[in-house]
């Protein structure tokens, strides 16, 4: 049953206590030390498209355990001078697609790296990035290796995420003071994580972010990715306190009380996939956990009567506002 029936009161006031390992914080460090081993750029080269306002690259960096992942970059063409820069991640299911598919924000301006989501392309766009890491665990993404945080798909995902804006930093034409984070829904849920582990990000814009509150999400909605989960254990019932586990090192909750950058949330109320009251979880507590006397700047914008795909194009015109000026801010505030 999903909670899209919640006050908006209640929402702006929903703070669960998530549960977080001991070795939470031990655990990303380990993880993000031994992929930031070896240098990000792997192969940078020119892609030819048909656009003649912009220009892009296919670019392979070393993510998770050094594993080459795809992404696209792509900025404005003729521009030399360094950009502020957006890193993007897709939803679930999805791949890159082709360079041409994702242009707003090299079109409004910045350089733009979109990550490719090892091994799930297929069910909504194209990809080239493989995940040979096998586990036990379900058929889906959401379940790959879901018995065991250190064997389970979103730390592998999470690692790429992060290693993604190392990646970005080390192109040709990036103002690395100013890159910023965006996704929604998986890509919302990875944004956060991002925000929460990578301390000097300019900015974070989550939509509908998956992750977030997600053992509570689980027994909220039948719908994928998380009524995957549900469907796991309904087969393997011995396995729920092994599951609980993992999915507790992943939750985006965690992260958001870790985030200090500015940051943009949006959330439909009528949302079945990633129950609105789950993106509250992060708002509410984002920037808590980072001993700052006041939280970090934050928004929130809310959608009463759409569902997972939110506010689309009219969010997305917010979402551009806000960045140009979160992104001026932080140029006024430079000591440069």
């Amino acid at each position: 049953m999903t909670d899209f029936t919640s006050a908006l009161d209640e929402l702006r006031r929903y703070a669960p206590t998530v549960v977080e390992p001991d070795d939470f914080d031990g655990f990303w460090r380990d993880t993000l030390t031994e992929a930031a081993a070896r240098p990000a750029l792997v192969d940078v080269r020119p892609e030819p498209t048909d656009l003649r306002l912009l220009d892009s690259w296919d670019v392979t960096y070393a993510g998770f355990a050094g594993d080459p992942v795809r992404a696209w970059y792509t900025r404005p063409a003729g521009v030399l001078d360094p950009l502020p820069t957006v890193v993007e991640y897709a939803g679930y299911g999805r791949g890159r697609g082709l360079p041409h598919e994702r242009l707003t924000w090299p079109v409004a301006g910045y350089a733009h790296l979109l990550m490719d989501n090892r091994g799930q392309a297929g069910q909504y766009g194209a990809g080239d990035t493989t995940d040979p890491h096998g586990a036990p665990g379900g058929p889906w993404p959401a379940t790959w290796g879901i018995l065991d945080p250190h064997d389970y798909h979103y730390r592998r995902l999470i690692a790429d995420a992060v290693r993604a804006v190392d990646a970005v930093r080390a192109l040709p034409g990036v103002d690395a003071g100013r890159v910023a984070v965006v996704g929604n829904s998986q890509g919302g849920g990875l944004a956060l994580a991002v925000a929460g582990l990578v301390g000097d990000l300019a900015a974070v814009l989550t939509t509908a972010p998956f992750l977030c509150d997600v053992q509570r999400a689980v027994s909220l909605t039948d719908a994928s990715p998380y009524g995957e989960i549900a469907r796991y254990l309904s087969v393997h019932r011995e396995a729920e306190e092994a599951v609980r586990r993992t999915l507790s090192y992943v939750d985006g909750v965690s992260f958001a009380r870790r985030a200090s950058a500015p940051a943009h949330f949006g959330v439909g109320l009528r949302d079945t996939v990633c129950p609105p009251s789950t993106g509250f979880a992060a708002y509410n507590q984002y920037g808590a956990a980072t001993g700052r006397p006041t939280p970090p700047e934050r928004e929130m914008h809310v959608y009463p009567f759409n569902g997972h795909e939110g506010g689309e194009a009219v969010h997305v015109r917010r979402q551009l506002r806000w960045l140009a000026s979160t992104l001026d801010a932080t140029v006024t505030a430079s000591p440069h």
